[in-house]
């Protein structure tokens, strides 16, 4: 199953990720923490989530992440997808509410694979 093939990955960027701990941005950032996965935060809004340095976007991050956990909506997401493609990352995980048929057209387009669903539920 390709959520799983997605979950044996271990370097994940959370995009969206926030330091409002009732947002789902925070709430998977550290639950990916907390099962052992290398996460990196991207929001260009803070300079640090839960006392780890966040990054602007993912150009700026110290490797390449496996998967890209999506939590933006699909209009901040396009510029994400075509980041992502011009790195190289392979795998986009996206929560409910951050794809619309622009977006999936898009990653069809450039030649990742995504899965939708939540990850805070497949994570249990």
């Amino acid at each position: 199953m390709l959520e799983e093939k997605m979950l044996e990955k271990k370097v994940w960027a959370v995009v969206g990720a926030n330091e409002n701990a009732e947002k789902y941005g925070n709430m998977i950032y550290k639950k990916l923490k907390l099962y052992g996965y290398t996460v990196y935060p991207v929001n260009p809004k803070y300079e640090e989530i839960e006392g780890d340095k966040c990054y602007e976007d993912l150009s700026s991050l110290p490797e390449k992440p496996d998967v890209i956990d999506m939590v933006v909506s699909p209009k901040r997401g396009k510029a994400v997808i075509e980041e992502a493609a011009k790195l190289g990352i392979d795998y986009i995980w996206l929560q409910p509410g951050t794809h619309n048929d622009e977006i999936m057209d898009l990653i069809q387009e450039k030649g990742i694979t995504a899965v939708k669903a939540c990850v805070l539920v497949a994570l249990r």
